[in-house]
């Protein structure tokens, strides 16, 4: 029998593979749209980048085999509309901050693992993505805004990282945290937020298979809004826990305190997993809408995750669920 998660459809429901993971055919048709319209943004002349603005030195390793038991029964969101609506609290608070974005310098890029591990290391972000497994996985995402999209991201598990970490018996948490280049991303200049962005796993969660490291997304190198060269995707939390621009991997034993707990613990906590019957303290959280065509779903327990992840937490305990 074959083991199906509650996120997957039947077989005989999924578009023919010829159709739906012909990634050239794909990203081409995607951006042939993209240049008949100029998808202007709020407050700029520039149009959106839907392609890497400078050469990336991994960009011959895409596209990657799709993991066939990471899909979804959504349509994909179209790149012309993830691309232009983006959080990223280093360019702002505006949904709108691609063209903000492409000021990041993204090379040379080192990427640090430090704390309770045997060893500590660096090496440049090109070096560990090409010793890495690459996939593609259709991955949901919800924003604690309510807005929701779909993205076959390219990357590899966490858990790899954590593998060649080799952390110490004592190390129970990870804390990891982005750039800092306020010359650049210029929301980095207000001094009273605790730059650079950081956020915490516990170590089963870091470990578990959802957990995902990308470094693209729709058949290319990751863009630079995206988070790139480096982000993370936890599709069962609330976006703001998939932390964009990785720089550093900290293994600790205590639990460290993120970066939206310290501005706002009450509505930010550490866990921020999804769960409809816990409100956010401003908005409920029993629906979501997507990107591009506004429709509206429930929400599901762990996005739809739950018999993955759910067995980590008290189901009953909110202090899990913000």
């Amino acid at each position: 029998m074959i083991r199906r998660r509650r996120w997957e459809i039947s077989e005989n429901l999924v578009s023919p593979a010829a159709a739906m993971f012909d990634r050239r055919r794909f990203i081409a048709t995607g951006l042939a749209a993209m240049a008949g319209s100029t998808l202007p943004l709020l407050g700029c002349n520039e149009s959106v980048a839907t392609v890497p603005a400078t050469p990336d030195p991994t960009a011959d390793l895409y596209p990657v085999p799709a993991n066939s038991a990471f899909r979804q029964a959504r349509a994909l969101t179209p790149i012309a509309d993830s691309a232009k609506f983006n959080n990223y609290f280093e360019f702002g608070s505006d949904k709108r901050i691609a063209g903000e974005a492409q000021a990041l310098e993204i090379r040379p890029w080192e990427i640090r693992i430090e704390g309770l591990v045997e060893k500590e290391m660096t090496l440049s972000v090109d070096d560990l993505i090409r010793r890495m497994p690459l996939e593609e996985r259709i991955y949901r995402h919800r924003c604690v805004e309510t807005w929701a999209m779909v993205v076959p991201w390219t990357g590899f598990p966490l858990a790899e990282l954590v593998r060649l970490a080799r952390p110490l018996g004592s190390a129970k948490f990870l804390l990891m945290e982005s750039f800092k280049q306020p010359k650049n991303a210029t929301n980095q200049q207000a001094y009273w937020y605790p730059w650079p962005y950081h956020e915490g796993l516990r170590l089963d969660e870091a470990m578990n298979e959802l957990a995902f490291l990308v470094t693209g997304a729709y058949g290319q190198p990751l863009l630079k809004q995206f988070g790139a060269p480096l982000r993370l995707a936890l599709p069962w939390k609330y976006g703001f826990k998939s932390i964009k621009g990785l720089t550093r991997f900290r293994f600790l034993e205590k639990q460290p305190r993120t970066f939206w707990e310290k501005i706002g613990e009450n509505e930010y906590g550490f866990w921020a997993n999804i769960n409809p019957r816990f409100p956010h303290d401003r908005w409920d959280q029993d629906e979501e809408w997507m990107l591009g065509t506004r429709e509206v779903f429930a929400t599901e327990l762990f996005n739809g995750y739950a018999e993955e992840v759910a067995a980590m937490y008290d189901l009953e305990d909110r202090k899990f669920f913000y």
